[in-house]
């Protein structure tokens, strides 16, 4: 019976500890966000990211211009 008292005063503790691990551990931290953002610059993604943006805004607006000459007048 005495085991089951000591392992009760030991639990909170440990529970205590692994529940703040659990927290600090979140994503959606700003600094987590800035983090990712200095990644992805330092790596060149942002730069493909806009390139590819890029890409497809002429790609859509070469298809408007297109339309817009085969529309009789």
């Amino acid at each position: 019976m005495s085991w089951i008292i000591k392992t009760f005063r030991i639990w909170p503790l440990p529970l205590v500890f692994l529940t703040l691990l659990a927290l600090s551990g979140c994503e959606g931290t700003e600094s987590r966000e800035q983090v990712d953002d200095t990644v992805k610059e330092l790596s060149g993604q942002k730069s493909l990211e806009q390139m590819d943006r890029m890409k497809k805004n002429i790609g859509n607006i070469e298809k408007q211009q297109a339309d817009r000459l085969k529309e009789p007048q």
